[in-house]
């Protein structure tokens, strides 16, 4: 698949790059044609962690990006703390724009990411920082590069019982946006409970303890009745995983997950594209 608007603006910073002109560039590109980015002084890439089907042979659905600090040997450090941190609101706004605007041009400027969605987390501290609207800034970005805002999905933060006003604005704004759309629960219990309240296109589920049992069984029948995907995050171990096959085999729908059991993050999806790696421990 090929991306005209966003090859030129590679070829831009390949060519700034090359003559050291990176200066007070926020995005420049390493001589792996990474694209960094520059938070105060701190250097910040795109890693990215494969979304795969539970089902043998675990293929690729998709891919989340996270920021991490810049290494020029390894993968570097995860950063997405740092919008803890931020001194402002709107400091925080600028960080979380500049790292999705990385990772799209990192994942892609790489010809593997036809495989899949691209997974884009929006920070807690971004619910309320930003008061007008949420998703028209990035929407242009994409616009500019030439990418396909239809194979974005902006995941929105675990939200308490009082914040479900804010969760159900952001949403509605990303959504006249054309922005697809994921929520994220702690449990089983909670997804349940954010399903009666917003409709969202993806559910991501923590993984950790996950039981084959009635209420898991019934909500998985609910997103199936509703097309909802649903992802089961922070794959760790083994134990949770003979459980999530347990549960795809019943399950009338393709169920997904993601975690460290099968994948690191890594800057290169090639790195990632092998199934075998989705059956190690």
């Amino acid at each position: 698949m090929s991306f005209p608007a966003l090859e030129q603006y590679l070829a831009q910073l390949h060519s700034s790059s090359r003559r050291g002109a990176r200066g007070d560039s926020r995005v420049w590109l390493d001589n792996e044609g990474r694209a960094q980015g520059r938070y105060f002084n701190t250097a910040l890439t795109s890693v990215f962690q494969p979304l795969r089907e539970i089902a043998e042979p675990a293929q690729i659905v998709g891919y989340e990006g996270f920021a991490h600090s810049y290494s020029a040997s390894d993968n570097g450090l995860y950063l997405w703390k740092l919008l803890d941190h931020a001194a402002s609101d709107d400091e925080s706004v600028e960080l979380d724009r500049l790292c999705r605007m990385l990772h799209a041009i990192n994942f892609y400027r790489q010809p593997q990411a036809a495989a899949g969605d691209l997974f884009l987390s929006v920070h807690p501290r971004l619910l309320a920082a930003v008061d007008s609207n949420h998703g028209m800034a990035f929407r242009r970005i994409l616009a500019l590069l030439g990418l396909p805002h239809q194979r974005i999905v902006l995941q929105l933060p675990t939200v308490t019982e009082n914040q479900g006003w804010l969760l159900n604005y952001v949403l509605d704004n990303y959504r006249r946006n054309q922005f697809r759309l994921a929520i994220n629960a702690d449990d089983v219990t909670q997804a349940a409970s954010l399903l009666q309240r917003v409709r969202p296109d993806v559910l991501k589920i923590d993984a950790r303890g996950v039981n084959d049992d009635d209420p898991t069984r019934r909500l998985l029948e609910d997103c199936e009745a509703r097309a909802i995907q649903v992802v089961f995050k922070r794959l760790e171990k083994e134990r949770d995983l003979d459980v999530l096959q347990r549960l795809a085999q019943r399950a009338a729908m393709p169920l997904h997950a993601q975690g460290f059991l099968w994948d690191l993050p890594q800057a290169a999806l090639r790195a990632l594209a092998a199934p075998e790696l989705a059956t190690s421990a």
